[in-house]
């Protein structure tokens, strides 16, 4: 690949590292756990280790340019406009990326002297549960980022709950759950991203009962799974000065909505997607299906992992991306609940007996973009005039099919 001349240096002949090679390895070293895009120009670059693993996973050249301490520095380097395109290959790969952007213009830089350095920060975490662009996520399933806390009772039992959100609409849940239905619950949410407390994570008994492969595990301090600590940014987020309107949650359940929190926090750093309201989900209304099972089963994909073939694939006639989402998620827990049943039944019966009312809001929706996502991107400063768009479209969409019912 072609990469464009540099205006700072990566290194010089001697054994000192470079002004700019100094700054790489401060933002490197907090960022110890991702593979670091370092912004230069109208390419991210990436250096050393991270470079060797990202062009191997990429399939690009590892080129070398300069010394550093007397070794040559591994490099590789993708296109800014690319840039989702390789994100959605090292994500799969199990790669999380932390994406440093110049925060200063090179113009402003040379006026503090003509060694002076770019200013550049991290302004973004990148990690499978929190991916909102719309190359890499599927129009019809829900990208959930899940904690799990676990809570002691006055009988010293062990009291669990799993929180899960989707940054790309807002959707924000959490569930009570006990020991022996944990993995039920995960199983039917598929989280892309599961948030553990150390002590969790280093628990034998409790990590027999994870089935998710290592790279979907995300490891965190038990600060963020401190219940005290969850009020404070359950209040903020909401804009709440107590949680009363929302319902009443255990110390588990506050815990895992405060992790979730905590983590998109970190993850997003500056910026804040806009979240719905919390909302409580009880596993005495639906099915509980172990992951075998389920699998066997084949509701939204096959054992081979492809949808084609699956229970979905053959009923599904949505035509948009959030019926398509919400007819996975009610396939993936079935009710047991009667009044909820009859609820969905009579919204049915009364499509089928409406023929036009049910031809004319079809053909609304087969116009309809994908609000929730759109507004997601433009939330977090990630959005573009297709999202503007999206939400004119969708709005004047939403009034006409209010207006036909």
């Amino acid at each position: 690949m072609e990469i464009t001349l540099l205006s700072e240096p990566l290194s010089t002949n001697s054994n000192q590292p470079t002004p700019m090679m100094q700054q790489y390895a401060e933002i490197k070293a907090a960022n110890k756990d991702s593979l670091l895009f370092y912004r230069m120009g109208d390419f991210y670059e990436l250096f050393f280790k991270d470079a060797e693993d990202a062009s191997s996973a990429l399939g690009i050249t590892l080129t070398k340019r300069g010394k550093h301490l007397g070794e040559d520095i591994p490099m590789c380097g993708v296109p800014v406009h690319a840039a989702e395109d390789y994100l959605q290959k090292l994500i799969s790969f199990g790669f999380r990326v932390a994406v440093c952007e110049q925060t200063e213009d090179p113009a402003e830089a040379k006026k503090r002297g003509s060694k002076a350095v770019v200013k550049r920060e991290v302004v973004r975490l990148v990690t499978p549960g929190t991916v909102t662009e719309e190359k890499l996520l599927d129009p019809g399933s829900s990208s959930y980022l899940a904690a799990i806390a676990r809570a002691k009772n006055s009988e010293d039992q062990a009291n669990f709950a799993l929180s899960w959100i989707d940054i790309s609409t807002g959707e924000f849940k959490v569930a009570a759950s006990a020991e022996t239905e944990l993995t039920a619950t995960i199983a039917r949410i598929e989280p892309r991203e599961l948030v553990l407390s150390e002590n969790l994570y280093q628990d034998p008994e409790f990590r027999s009962l994870l089935f998710m492969d290592e790279s979907a595990l995300t490891i965190e301090s038990a600060n963020f799974f401190d219940s005290q600590l969850a009020l404070g940014r359950l209040r903020s987020a909401f804009g709440l000065q107590t949680l009363e309107s929302l319902g009443s949650f255990s110390k588990s359940e506050l815990a895992a909505a405060g992790a979730i929190l905590a983590y998109v926090e970190k993850t997003q750093i500056e910026e804040r997607p806009i979240i719905q309201r919390l909302s409580k989900e009880e596993n005495s209304t639906a099915v509980l299906i172990d992951p075998a099972t389920r699998a066997n089963l084949e509701l939204i994909r096959t054992l081979t992992g492809e949808k084609k073939g699956s229970l979905l694939s053959a009923i599904d006639r949505t035509v948009s991306g959030a019926g398509s989402r919400l007819m996975a998620e009610r396939l993936m827990r079935p009710l047991t609940d009667i009044n909820e049943i009859s609820n969905r039944q009579n919204s049915v019966q009364f499509f089928i007996e409406s023929v036009s009312t049910s031809e004319h809001i079809g053909s609304l929706l087969k116009q309809l973009p994908d609000l929730a996502r759109a507004i997601s991107r433009l939330s977090l400063n990630r959005g573009g005039p297709r999202d503007l768009l999206a939400v004119r479209t969708g709005l004047q969409l939403a009034g006409s099919i209010t207006s036909e019912l």
